[in-house]
């Protein structure tokens, strides 16, 4: 009887090595994997594929933010990583509210379910002070989609996924940027023996980085025309009727905004001084001038907004007896709206052709503060 029991808890015994020696060969083989992968990449880089050159533009009249790239802007190309399928299970696709073209995204699996509040925990701490917006999700198996995570998500999961936007108007990612981000993450997947799928490399991620960047400079354009006054300042209650007339309602910014049935900035209507607008002080606010402005990336159909924007530039002019001028204070005629018409439909079209198109949501993430 003795003899029995020993040779049964030796098989257990057996049973319970084996199974960590297979786990921890699997670990070891996803590991290796994840190296050979960070260490040597074959797919062609299609970021560093010649593109034409766009042809250098004269400054933005009556004036611009921006001035274009004289450089080639190359479009960026939606990269697929390459998917594994271990132990089984397979890789779920990336999330739709993610691009490779914009984002450095790492995927993550753990062998055993992982509860989300936890995973939150240990990304915010080790994530914190990234600059560029950092998004994480987590794959429902029952329902074979991917779910936004936040502070506040419930559930456990066995895939995760992340991603580091690699450009916006403060510019790319450096270097310190992705070594905090990969290494933060790399540390998330350890502290619960998860592993992190589809690691990017340093080289290519600020390569991809900088020529986003690039083209994102070359179309990051915003185009104003003033409303000066000619003998007495406006009153601030006088612009917010207006203002407010015609639909514009005031921002935290300190503008009046035009938007759309989303809700999505068409142009604004700014101060030309100092002083922000505020609901509680147009009261008391006199100004000698207004800037309308169009932010080009962010607009769809950017001819169409322009001209709504000069309609009701040349009306509140009327309205205000001012006059609609460049920066230079010169008038701004026909001839002027024409050539910013021109400049409007070539920037917008090189971002068409580059599957960017102005307005989308794609764009409002690359061009935002």
């Amino acid at each position: 009887m003795d003899s029995e029991l020993q040779i049964g808890l030796a098989a257990l015994g057996m049973t319970a090595v084996v199974g960590i020696i297979a786990y921890n060969k699997w670990q070891e083989r996803k590991h290796r994997r994840q190296a050979e992968q960070a260490f040597k990449s074959e797919h062609r880089d299609v970021l560093l594929e010649p593109h034409e050159a766009a042809p250098q533009d004269e400054r933005v009249e009556p004036w611009t933010t921006e001035s274009p790239s004289p450089d080639a802007n190359p479009a960026p190309a939606i990269r697929h990583p390459a998917a594994h399928s271990p132990v089984g299970r397979v890789t779920p696709g990336l999330p739709a509210a993610i691009d490779p073209r914009i984002d450095c995204v790492i995927r993550i699996e753990s062998i055993e379910l992982l509860d989300a509040p936890r995973l939150w925990a240990a990304q915010s701490e080790q994530l914190q002070g990234i600059a560029k917006p950092v998004r994480w999700f987590a794959f429902d198996d029952a329902e074979n989609l991917w779910r936004p995570l936040t502070a506040h998500s419930a559930g456990a999961f066995h895939w995760f996924c992340t991603a580091m936007q690699l450009v916006d108007r403060h510019g790319a990612i450096g270097e310190n940027d992705f070594m905090h981000f990969s290494g933060g993450v790399q540390r998330v997947a350890d502290q619960f023996l998860a592993v992190p799928t589809d690691l990017p490399t340093r080289a290519e991620a600020l390569r991809n980085a900088a020529d986003l960047d690039q083209f994102c400079a070359g179309v990051d354009v915003q185009i104003g025309v003033n409303i000066v006054s000619h003998n007495q300042p406006f009153a601030g209650t006088k612009i917010r009727a207006l203002a407010e007339a015609s639909g514009m309602t005031i921002g935290d910014d300190g503008a009046f905004h035009a938007r759309d049935e989303s809700g999505h900035t068409l142009f604004t209507l700014c101060n030309m001084e100092p002083a922000l607008f505020a609901a509680d002080e147009m009261r008391n606010l006199m100004t000698n001038g207004l800037t309308f402005v169009i932010d080009v990336p962010r607009v769809a159909n950017g001819v169409v907004v322009f001209d709504h924007m000069m309609q009701q530039a040349s009306h509140m002019a009327d309205a205000l007896q001012g006059s609609v001028v460049d920066d230079n204070h010169a008038p701004f005629g026909p001839d002027a709206a024409l050539l910013i018409r021109s400049q409007i439909q070539q920037f917008q079209a090189q971002m068409a052709d580059s599957e960017v198109p102005a307005g989308s949501p794609l764009a409002l993430r690359l061009f935002s503060a």
